[in-house]
């Protein structure tokens, strides 16, 4: 898969996979390659969302009323 794909085509490219192992009409071989490259998509959508999650910050007010940022966590 290409690096420059984003997270939203990875997923549409996921659910082709899924539709296909669940219509049944692959063979073994065909399911088990359709399986490995969904395994490896599914990683990269995990990776591309760990490195969401790292950007996103919130916003807390403290005690004395003012507006703060902090880490996801």
């Amino acid at each position: 898969m290409e690096q420059n794909i984003n997270f939203e085509e990875s997923m549409k490219q996921l659910e082709t996979i899924v539709q296909e192992l669940e219509s049944g009409k692959l063979n073994l071989d065909d399911s088990m390659k359709k399986f490995e490259e969904g395994m490896k998509i599914s990683k990269e959508c995990s990776q591309h969302l760990e490195k969401a999650e790292k950007k996103i910050t919130l916003l807390v007010q403290d005690g004395n009323g003012e507006v703060k940022e902090e880490n996801f966590n």
